[in-house]
């Protein structure tokens, strides 16, 4: 499964889903920080329309709303490590 999380580390709801990640010990990830690589962002705008962080491309479909996504984590975290 290919894993993208679209975030800052400022961002609370980006930390929230940061946290979950971590717990899960989630290791096929990829993180593109979009303050410090505005490519990143503007990825993240011309795909979804928004600048919104976290989004979690999975398997390049985006996510965003922090409760969504890890719920998705919580819910597909046996086929994620």
């Amino acid at each position: 499964m290919n894993l993208n999380l679209y975030y800052f580390d400022s961002c609370p709801y980006c930390q929230k889903v940061l946290r979950k990640i971590k717990e899960l010990d989630i290791k096929e990830i990829t993180y593109s920080n979009t303050m410090e690589n505005p490519n990143h962002r503007n990825k993240l705008i011309a795909d979804t329309g928004r600048a919104t962080v976290p989004c979690l491309y999975i398997n390049d479909k985006p996510m965003h709303e922090s409760d969504d996504i890890v719920q998705w984590l919580e819910s597909n975290k046996a086929s994620l490590k």
